[in-house]
């Protein structure tokens, strides 16, 4: 019994120590991660607050907070782990390798994290813009940090990789608050040019037309059997589809009320018969 009881207060005496000394890192670590943890969720929170009185995109609200987030987390569980004694060295190294893997593995999708990132940072668009791009157009419906989604104009969903669409030409019809609309026409030979300006620029009176810049009737070119007109008036980007569908409309009705002829294409083909 007292070889028991001396072995266990040599033990103790060895041990004692050593658990006093992990108890103690292993007590400061723990509350550093849960201080640690409340501030960065505090923080977080802030910079959500702050992006939001500053009407920030919600795109990129979301995008930032989660990557200040996630960024910030981990460097707080890094420091945690030295502070117990890890060796942080070989920890980095570590995630490194493993990130090299993951990396190798998933090129494309980290490609299109990028594109996210790059869409985040530059805004070639925003939420609700109509844009062209990758073969297809249509309003954003949202920005994930992989994909857009667009809708199209018949409803339907379409999935964009952002490395594709980061990398590739994109066309944003609704970054201007005001667009051009051309109305491409031809009148015959016979038919009088001031008389269609005269008729065209009455329909250009809609009050969705802007006065500057002012609207314009010119002559594009001369076929084969008609003289080419475009009839050029500026409104508001939400007014071009409804103008440009009333306004071809209008000029075919108000150009056969005033008799300017609107030719079809033909062909004049002389024989001549040999002696």
């Amino acid at each position: 019994m007292d070889l028991n009881i001396d072995q266990l207060i040599k033990l103790s005496e060895a041990w004692l120590p050593l658990l006093l000394n992990y108890a103690g890192k292993l007590t400061l670590a723990s509350l550093t991660l849960l201080l640690g943890w409340w501030l960065i969720n505090t923080l977080t929170r802030k910079v959500g607050r702050l992006l939001t009185q500053r009407d920030i995109d919600m795109a990129l609200h979301g995008f930032v907070s989660s990557l200040a987030s996630m960024g910030l987390k981990v460097l707080l569980l890094i420091s945690v782990a030295s502070m117990i004694g890890v060796e942080t060295t070989s920890f980095i190294a570590m995630i490194g390798a493993a990130g090299l893997a993951v990396g190798l593995a998933l090129q494309g999708s980290l490609a299109n994290f990028a594109g996210g990132v790059l869409i985040m940072l530059f805004r070639p668009f925003r939420i609700g813009d109509w844009i062209e791009a990758q073969g297809v157009s249509g309003s954003v419906d949202s920005i994930q940090i992989f994909h857009t989604v667009l809708k199209t104009g018949d409803n339907k969903v379409v999935v964009v990789p952002n490395g594709s669409l980061s990398n590739g030409h994109i066309t944003n019809y609704s970054r201007e608050p005001k667009r051009r609309v051309d109305i491409a026409l031809s009148i015959g030979y016979g038919s009088e040019i001031k008389l269609a300006r005269q008729v065209l620029l009455e329909i250009a009176q809609d009050p969705r037309v802007l006065r500057e810049p002012e609207p314009q009737v010119l002559v594009t070119s001369l076929g084969d059997s008609a003289v080419n007109l475009v009839l050029r008036v500026w409104v508001a980007s939400e007014n071009f589809w409804p103008v440009t569908f009333a306004f071809t409309e209008q000029a075919k009705e108000r150009l056969s009320e005033a008799g300017v002829e609107r030719p079809f294409q033909q062909r004049v083909v002389h024989l001549q018969q040999s002696a």
